[in-house]
């Protein structure tokens, strides 16, 4: 994988599993801190710092006013966009307050909108990846579950293989379910998106 790869950890539900932050840069916001610090090497803290009781390290190199339009999650989107970040990872984005769960979402497509190839939120529960025009492939053991939700409007999928309903034209309307719940039946899965932007849920337990 060539390109630079930024990883952001959230104060949301502290992440359970591995950070994969080998050759990453990576960026702690605020809280996350006090649930990452001495799991993963921290090259930057970033934020307002009121949900901490502790001076991090790295120190800061700006903090934030608590009062302001962007979280602190959409902070570090835009600093992982201003290092060049092609590849995205958020950890710690899950579970906690919903309105801040459905915002990270669309942090997603923030860094999708400005080039970067490949954005994820990782949960304790699943992995959640945007999708845009393109081939889409993922790594998968059989027996996952995968759903496709359509994100901002509707969705124009095809190609779609290694899954048990392996539908060849699928047109996913916004508002609309259809797309929750399938299932890997084999270690690969893919697809091609023609129109829209398109949500992955891989969840992590395997049926």
């Amino acid at each position: 994988m060539s390109g630079k790869r930024v990883v952001i950890l959230l104060n949301g539900e502290p992440y359970r599993g591995e950070i994969e932050a080998e050759n990453a840069y990576v960026i702690c916001c605020d809280g996350a801190y006090s649930w990452a610090k001495g799991r993963v090497r921290i090259d930057e803290n970033l934020g307002d710092f009121d949900s901490l009781d502790e001076i991090p390290s790295p120190e800061p190199l700006q903090k934030f006013p608590s009062e302001k339009n962007e979280t602190d999650g959409e902070l570090a989107v835009d600093r992982a966009i201003e290092l060049g970040g092609t590849y995205l990872s958020i950890y710690g984005g899950g579970g906690g307050r919903e309105d801040h769960f459905l915002g990270n979402l669309h942090l997603l497509y923030k860094a999708k909108a400005a080039g970067v190839l490949s954005a994820v939120l990782k949960t304790n529960g699943a992995g959640i990846f945007l999708c845009g025009k393109g081939e889409q492939s993922f790594a998968c053991k059989e027996g996952q579950t995968v759903s496709l939700l359509p994100f901002g409007g509707d969705t124009h999928i095809m190609k779609m293989e290694g899954v048990k309903y392996a539908e060849k034209d699928l047109r996913l309307c916004y508002g609309s379910t259809r797309g929750i719940s399938n299932l890997t039946v084999s270690g690969d899965f893919s697809f091609r998106v023609r129109k829209g932007y398109v949500l992955v849920i891989v969840n992590e337990e395997v049926v």
